[in-house]
């Protein structure tokens, strides 16, 4: 049970913050096809696509279709001609013992044979006006059979075997086939991958009129847009800046967190600028065979010169520019060289050409630092979570085709999800419109918003979960716990909703509170009173139990990461003065992974230890205070939850204004910093 219901909630001093899930951006856009082609067109392009063999792309507006050509459609063909051979076209032949064979010759219906080394082919004489019988056999050795051909007055010669294409056939099908399947695992690893087409690249190309997004399908990143505005300007009249002298960022890097728009503020700069767009992953560079990255590189530089001007987009660039010289291996390894190629042909990349690389990451801080100079990514445009209004102006772009019914706020919709990104906010949308579908309404209402926002928080509603009463009613008290102390204090966000209802992995209920406005900084007031907000669930049910439960397990973690943050890297405690203890390589916009060894003493520790049971401890006997005055509220509450299992906000403010005000004893403040004193 938690106070705040999240999936991967990230503390810090500007509150809670939900990490992004899904890419909100639209749905990509295809090239057109090309013109229709002749069929002996067409079956040269198939052919070239199975052995591998590839025309060069020109400078078109269109990009040439795909040929698939399965290994399957020549098995199926051989097949079919080896049985129409057997059954229709070769001459039935019987098999006979050679005994057989010596009664026919002694009858006279042996007509010619042909004897081979190993065998004896012949005809036999038709009887009653029926057809010659084709027949063959085992050779047995017979000194009289000479005697008794001639004797029979048959017609008989002898057949030398050649052993040539026997031979010859018995090394080519075994090659043969051993291509065809070294043939079709090539084509099985991905498109182009050629008998010699490794070293191609394997950027996707859309080519001027397949870049459909613009950037008014772009919102929330208004700064982020202004920087690339000199970017699509260049691209459209490079004559204005190269006369007078001035030269565009050789590459622009795209920072933050995962979700906020990178990739798709990358192919509105395509849009807006109508040019190709070269579009690859980082990790497409890298390969199990030696040189293949790097000369993957020099072919995407080559066709990007061949089609300029244009952008060359490398999403998730951390996956090949990652800093040289940290392998613990030691070594040269493949990727290594890879980004050498890469700072090469950067380095020598004449923008004059109109060719822009951009790239894409939310990992900067491992960027070897040789790609981060000025004449490679020389401009870094930072793409942070949107504000308010921005959140509110993607949810009118993701909104567009939504039936949203007349009495929808999209501001309250955007005030109620701080910390939430572009993909975060499509996702919404679209959860909202599924849950309307199934309930068959006509449009897309308030409610439905309220529900897909606790589902994409939250998790899954688990309504029909059997719960005994005992730990429903504890479950109740431990959320109005939470939701009291939140209503009582003074900088803690106000209380929207409380729920018992399971969802999600771990949540047995929730209190979910709305953020008045977007925050950037937290004082020690606020950081102590969302810390008092943590605790009081515990509290709540030392109170009414005399007992604790596991369900506090989050909320404990929680406040004891506040008060650890506030001992040791915000200077907030008298003790310790104003010294940070804390030097941890975090990465800038993902969650942390690994933490550094501490830099301080034995003794240092002990009192860090000592600051942060010091800091809970005085939150939890301030909540105890809070609980004990407003018991009879407590309990009021956790009954209305048992009776009702959600309760708004505005019915527990509604309870709050009839009981008395609580009388809490004044926060520990810091001391007074010293008087200045002037200079003599």
């Amino acid at each position: 049970m938690s106070s705040r219901i999240g999936g991967t909630p990230r503390n810090d001093e500007n509150g809670t913050f939900y990490e992004a899930i899904n890419d909100g951006s639209p749905e990509e856009v295809h090239m057109p096809l090309n013109k229709e082609k002749k069929p002996w067109e067409n079956l040269k392009d198939k052919l070239s696509s199975f052995f591998g063999f590839q025309a060069p792309q020109g400078k078109g507006k269109g990009l040439p279709p795909k040929a698939h050509f399965s290994i399957w459609y020549f098995l199926i063909v051989f097949l079919l001609f080896m049985l129409v051979q057997q059954y229709f076209l070769t001459p039935k032949v019987e098999m006979i013992p050679y005994s057989k064979f010596k009664q026919y010759l002694a009858e006279g219906q042996v007509s010619s044979i042909t004897i081979g080394p190993e065998t004896i082919t012949g005809t036999t004489k038709g009887k009653e006006g029926k057809k010659d019988q084709n027949f063959t056999t085992i050779r047995v050795a017979d000194p009289n059979l000479v005697k008794e051909l001639d004797e029979q007055k048959a017609i008989y010669s002898g057949f030398y075997d050649s052993k040539f294409w026997g031979t010859i056939f018995s090394w080519i099908i075994p090659i043969g086939l051993f291509f065809l399947i070294w043939r079709f695992a090539m084509k099985k690893m991905g498109p182009g991958m050629g008998v010699m087409s490794f070293s191609k690249s394997k950027a996707k190309l859309f080519a001027q009129d397949g870049t459909k997004i613009t950037f008014a399908d772009v919102a929330g990143i208004d700064e982020a847009k202004d920087e690339l505005q000199e970017v699509v300007e260049f691209l459209k009249n490079p004559g204005k800046f190269q006369k007078l002298g001035g030269k565009i960022p050789k590459g622009v890097l795209l920072l933050g967190a995962p979700g906020t728009g990178k990739t798709l503020l990358a192919k509105a700069v395509a849009g807006e600028a109508n040019v190709p767009f070269f579009s690859i992953s980082g990790s497409e560079f890298v390969e199990m065979f030696v040189g293949v990255g790097a000369a993957r590189v020099r072919d995407l530089f080559s066709q990007a010169t061949a089609s300029a001007p244009c952008i060359i987009f490398i999403d998730e660039l951390d996956a090949l520019g990652k800093a040289r010289g940290i392998n613990v291996m030691g070594g040269n390894d493949e990727r290594e060289q890879t980004l050498n190629q890469l700072l090469v042909e950067m380095d020598g990349f004449e923008t004059n050409k109109g060719v822009i690389i951009m790239g894409a990451t939310n990992r900067p801080e491992i960027l070897d630092m040789a790609l981060l100079r000025p004449g490679r990514f020389d401009r870094q445009i930072l793409v942070d979570r949107p504000d308010i209004n921005g959140r509110e102006a993607i949810l009118r772009i993701h909104s567009k085709k939504v039936l949203l019914s007349p009495e929808m706020n999209l501001h309250q919709i955007a005030a109620r999800t701080p910390g939430f990104v572009g993909a975060d906010l499509a996702n919404l949308v679209n959860e909202a419109a599924l849950l309307a579908a199934r309930k068959s309404k006509e449009e897309v209402g308030p409610a439905d918003f309220d529900e897909a926002i606790d589902r994409v928080i939250g998790g899954l509603e688990k309504r029909k979960r059997v719960m005994n009463p005992k730990e429903k009613e504890i479950i109740a008290f431990h959320e109005s716990g939470h939701a009291l102390v939140a209503e009582s204090v003074r900088y803690a966000d106000p209380v929207h909703k409380i729920s018992i209802i399971p969802r999600g992995i771990a949540a047995l209920g929730y209190t979910q509170q709305l953020p008045t406005e977007d925050r950037y900084l937290m004082t020690r007031s606020e950081l102590l009173d969302r810390l008092a907000v943590f605790v009081g669930g515990r509290v709540a049910e030392e109170l009414v139990f005399g007992d604790t439960s596991t369900g506090a397990q989050n909320d404990l973690q929680r406040a004891t990461d506040i008060a650890r943050s506030m001992v040791t890297e915000y200077g907030m405690s008298d003790r310790l003065g104003l010294v940070t203890y804390e030097r941890e390589r975090r990465p800038m916009f993902l969650p942390q992974s690994f933490s550094a060894g501490k830099t301080y003493s034995e003794a240092r520790a002990a009192q860090i230890d000592e600051e942060i049971s010091k800091v809970i401890g005085e939150a939890h006997e301030r909540v105890r205070g809070i609980l004990s005055q407003r018991r009879e509220v407590l309990d009021d509450l956790a009954h209305l939850l048992l009776e009702k299992e959600v309760v708004q906000g505005e019915e527990l403010r509604g309870m709050l204004s009839k009981s008395k005000p609580i009388i809490e004893a004044s926060l520990p403040e810091l001391p007074p910093s010293p008087p200045k004193q002037d200079d003599p």
